[in-house]
């Protein structure tokens, strides 16, 4: 091998393998830092595309398990004033029974009248209960999303309350006198009935909820994979790239010296 001045090879090849050796050692610990494997989108640019079209249809599904949860507070809220409703209705069969009594007299009449005619009050209003200003009985129908694409909805159908039937018949009787019980039991067929389509979309909305959390944790799962660092793995390549780095700094100083062998010779 030529003795040379003007150019050092080795100390060229000792400085750049140095450079290589200190910009992974820079990576390593900028993913252990940061604890992520994709630092900038250099690293891995596919994967990158791939991480947030999935972490955004994770964070989709988080919101619509929030609006699924805000529907079955509405459903909860129209089934609690529902079962108010069938329990106003029975007091008023339970009144008719009593007002056909023939050992009342006309005061006791009136005054089974007066409970009647405040029973009707609150009928009335029970039908105009309202959800964060959404009318709980009204006959148009609400459509909740429950999926992250939107590509899936439950309808949650109208429940007009001042419609039934023999809601009207009895809202509509001057007194006790013209209520039938054919009346209060269409109305209690009604409220029923009201209350059964209430609970077979709490329980759809039940099952919807359970599906989203599972697809938001296998997304999540999924983008963590692409993503997120391994620190055992991670920290055996700093421990690596440390030593690399280290010993090429020993190597580079040493190639710097090899050419004071020149001088010697010009001794």
């Amino acid at each position: 091998m030529s003795v040379v001045i003007n150019t050092n090879f080795a100390a060229t090849a000792a400085a750049n393998n140095l450079a290589s050796s200190n910009d992974m050692l820079q990576k390593s610990l900028n993913r252990l830092s940061s604890g992520s494997k994709i630092v900038s989108p250099s690293d891995d640019a596919g994967g990158l595309a791939v991480s947030m079209k999935l972490s955004a249809a994770a964070r989709r599904s988080g919101a619509a398990a929030v609006n699924i949860g805000n529907s079955v507070s509405l459903l909860q809220t129209q089934d609690g004033a529902l079962k108010v409703t069938g329990k106003v209705i029975d007091r008023i069969s339970e009144l008719k029974t009593l007002y056909s009594d023939p050992t009342k007299n006309a005061s006791d009449l009136a005054n089974y009248d007066a409970e009647f005619a405040q029973l009707k009050l609150q009928l009335t209003s029970l039908a105009t209960e309202k959800f964060n200003s959404i009318s709980l009985f009204s006959a148009s129908s609400l459509t909740t999303q429950v999926s992250e694409d939107g590509t899936q909805t439950v309808t949650l159908s109208g429940k007009d309350l001042a419609a039934n039937a023999g809601v009207t018949a009895i809202n509509a009787a001057a007194d006790l006198s013209a209520v039938t019980l054919a009346n209060v039991n269409t109305a209690i067929q009604g409220v029923a009935t009201f209350r059964a389509n209430n609970g077979a979309e709490q329980s759809r909305l039940g099952f919807a909820s359970e599906v989203l959390v599972i697809n938001k944790a296998n997304l999540e799962a999924a983008s963590s994979r692409i993503t997120d660092v391994d620190v055992a793995e991670e920290s055996t390549r700093l421990a690596r790239f440390n030593i690399l780095v280290q010993s090429g700094t020993a190597m580079l100083a040493q190639a710097n010296q090899s050419a004071q062998i020149a001088l010697k010779l010009l001794q």
